[in-house]
């Protein structure tokens, strides 16, 4: 049993993650200050003897006695971290401070969760590792964009200035249960249009392309990422190569929801890439890890998730 902080703990990922690691016999603080997270995702889990929940905002210090440290505190979509753009560059930069602060205090192993969105607009294509992205550091994304790169600057600098033991992880489009259902993000945005009857918004031609990767997937290669050795700091691609797309998603969400919504094209958004693919060749070779959930089988989970959360409300 170790004992370990999640931050961003009740948000899509990090309840998944607190989950995982109860099950695996950890003993778990989860730290969230409920912008994008929510008590609903971490209910079940209240009463477990070895789960602790803490209402905290990571830009101010915390001080916890832990043994590893998983920090996923940001929000991570267009609609949420362009809400606050400011408070976003916060939570990566001086949340990333002072989480990496408490590692060198307690000398904790600690995972920083960057995004894929540290590529930007990439012109290598799958996007490796060693690539150093093509970002707007002046745009609507940037708040997210350069505060993750920063967020990752200051990884490597504690590592190698304090002997920090760090690992970094680049996670590429994820979905499941526990999505926010009004996040912005593309398969939230079709699943609930299509749930509602409403036409489904195609940004652009609709040939823009993803990858999603199913949460059990992720969890899975974050936490063997924080079990490999200490050597082996990443920064590591994580995601499903597999690439869509919009209009190719968009059609498999309406095959599997029913209906007749129909497609309607608007404008693409402002720096919103044209391709995203990990290629996760590190990931394979250093972790043995690839994904396994279909796109098929994970939409179903995630649909039957959305709906139970409409008739919840329907009968609230």
């Amino acid at each position: 049993m170790k004992r370990i902080l999640v931050t961003g703990g009740a948000g899509f990922l990090g309840s998944h993650l607190c989950d995982r690691l109860l099950r695996d016999g950890h003993d778990v603080l989860c730290v969230d200050n409920f912008f994008t997270g929510s008590k609903r995702n971490v209910a079940h889990l209240l009463t477990h003897p070895y789960f602790e929940l803490m209402r905290h905002d990571v830009t101010f210090p915390l001080y916890v006695e832990v043994e590893r440290i998983f920090n996923l505190a940001c929000p991570a979509s267009p609609v949420h971290y362009q809400h606050d753009p400011v408070q976003t560059t916060k939570t990566s930069v001086h949340g990333a401070i002072n989480m990496l602060g408490l590692a060198k205090r307690v000398k904790a192993r600690i995972l920083q969760a960057s995004t894929s969105e540290v590529y930007g607009d990439p012109e290598v294509h799958p996007q490796v590792e060693g690539y150093w992205g093509k970002v707007n550091p002046i745009g609507i994304r940037s708040c997210y964009d350069e505060g993750k790169r920063c967020a990752e600057t200051l990884f490597f600098d504690y590592h190698r200035q304090h002997d920090l033991d760090i690992k970094v992880v680049r996670i590429f489009n994820t979905y499941g249960p526990r999505m926010h259902p009004d996040d912005g993000r593309v398969v939230s945005n079709f699943i609930m249009q299509a749930l509602r009857g409403e036409d489904i918004t195609i940004y652009g031609d609709g040939s823009q392309t993803r990858s999603f990767c199913y949460v059990d997937d992720l969890i899975e290669v974050i936490v063997r990422m924080m079990d490999s050795g200490r050597g082996f700091t990443g920064p590591v691609n994580i995601g499903n190569p597999v690439e869509y797309t919009m209009l190719e998603l968009a059609e498999k969400v309406i095959a599997l929801v029913g209906g007749r919504s129909k497609l309607v094209n608007k404008p693409l958004p402002s720096d919103d890439p044209r391709q995203r693919q990990p290629d996760i060749s590190v990931a394979r070779d250093k972790l043995g890890w690839q994904p396994s959930v279909t796109l098929e089988d994970g939409l179903r989970e995630t649909i039957a998730y959305f709906r139970r959360l409409r008739e919840e409300g329907a009968a609230a």
